[in-house]
């Protein structure tokens, strides 16, 4: 998809999305179905999104869309882990060259993590991206998801203007 309609499409999907959560959640598990929901419906390159959520101290899956997921990521490995570590969002444009890529479904070829910071600052856990596509996911991506993963602790910093 060609970057300037990338961009578009991410805009309506992040008014879509704050339009929802400020109208009827205070739950961050329920703002997470709701990222999930749209975005894998309405981007056609993911083929699996979904939170991972930090619980006493591995990584767990929380809402999702897709295939099966794994329920529980080793500590220590993997892109999830990676992308909380390095507190940023990791673009892996071809996960078998990624070292300690965690494969729950051999389909994936390419993924974005990016993590989920809550009101505090505090790293809660990560939004996961996969594509069936090498090198599907680019900086715009990143950009984009970034600013909808921050509605999920923090709706009310939802505006027309953000994205």
């Amino acid at each position: 998809m060609e970057k300037t309609r990338k961009e578009k499409r991410y805009s309506r999907l992040y008014q879509q999305i704050g339009d929802l959560i400020l109208k009827s959640s205070n739950n961050p598990l329920s703002n997470m179905a709701t990222i999930n929901a749209v975005l894998y419906h309405k981007m056609d390159y993911f083929f699996w999104c979904g939170f991972y959520l930090l619980q006493k101290g591995k990584l767990q899956v929380g809402p999702y869309q897709g295939s099966l997921a794994c329920i529980d990521l080793p500590a220590g490995t993997g892109v999830c882990q990676a992308a909380i570590t390095q507190k940023k969002t990791l673009i892996v444009p071809d996960v078998e060259a990624f070292p300690g890529h965690i494969a729950c479904d051999g389909r994936s070829r390419s993924e974005i993590v990016v993590p989920v910071y809550d009101e505090s600052g505090t790293i809660r856990g990560v939004l996961d991206v996969d594509s069936r596509e090498l090198n599907r996911f680019d900086e715009t991506d990143a950009a984009a998801l970034e600013k909808i993963v921050h509605l999920v602790y923090n709706p009310s910093s939802f505006s027309e203007k953000n994205l």
